[in-house]
């Protein structure tokens, strides 16, 4: 399989990657992780996509993902680049219980499971503004994923949105970036492998440090978002 903008995994990536997707189907069987478990679909609509980002990662950053479920874009992205630590975020325990499981499965080193909430982490102490990255895929709305996540980017780092045909959205995300201290960087919208849909990479930089009160808990990033 060719991957997005030339990139080539290794040998050893590769089969980590075949490993990965056994044990996703396997441990879906008890919780659900996803819907996709046929094997070109589930490489194509998660693996392939999941790397499509893999380029906005600088060399050695750390990188939060929020609301990881079964780790995407997350661990196909740290088999593939192992310079990258990190940090993810899951308030389902039996979740958390198989990324460490599978993290330590495929021997990756650098990766820190946190069971909580995105706006639980956002307000802690340690891990407000501490990233150099943060991520997400299929949590939320982009208004209400940016009240989530930008409080994690420290100054001058970047939230990467994976999203489906997102133009609608990033229109109604604009007052939440300006508010949170973010910047839309770029949106890049691409096709999937063999006709399987359309996804967006929006991408955000962080200019000014998201104001105290952010993100304000109590379901309001998803009820009343910016």
């Amino acid at each position: 399989m060719e991957f997005k903008d030339g990139f080539i995994p290794t040998e050893s990536a590769l089969n980590s990657l075949e490993k990965f997707y056994s044990d996703v189907v396997e441990y879906n069987k008890k919780v659900n992780l996803t819907s996709i478990t046929e094997r070109e679909e589930f490489f194509i609509k998660h693996i392939w996509d999941s790397l499509a980002g893999q380029k906005y990662f600088p060399s050695g950053c750390s990188a939060a993902e929020v609301g990881s479920g079964g780790g995407f874009p997350s661990l196909p992205i740290k088999i593939c680049r192992p310079d990258v630590a990190f940090t993810l975020f899951e308030s389902v325990g039996k979740k958390c219980t198989f990324l460490r499981e599978e993290s330590a499965a495929l021997e990756l080193g650098g990766v820190s499971v946190q069971n909580m909430r995105a706006e639980d982490a956002g307000r802690d102490v340690r891990f407000r503004e501490k990233f150099d990255v943060c991520c997400a895929r299929a949590v939320a709305r982009l208004n209400s994923l940016l009240e989530y996540c930008a409080p994690l980017v420290k100054k001058g780092g970047i939230f990467i949105a994976y999203k489906g045909d997102a133009a609608e959205e990033i229109e109604e995300a604009e007052h939440a970036a300006k508010v949170l201290g973010m910047k839309k960087e770029s949106d890049e919208r691409y096709c999937l492998p063999s006709d399987l849909g359309v996804r967006t990479l929006v991408v955000y930089r962080k200019i000014s440090s998201t104001p105290a009160e952010y993100p304000r808990g109590q379901g309001k990033e998803r009820k009343s978002p910016l």
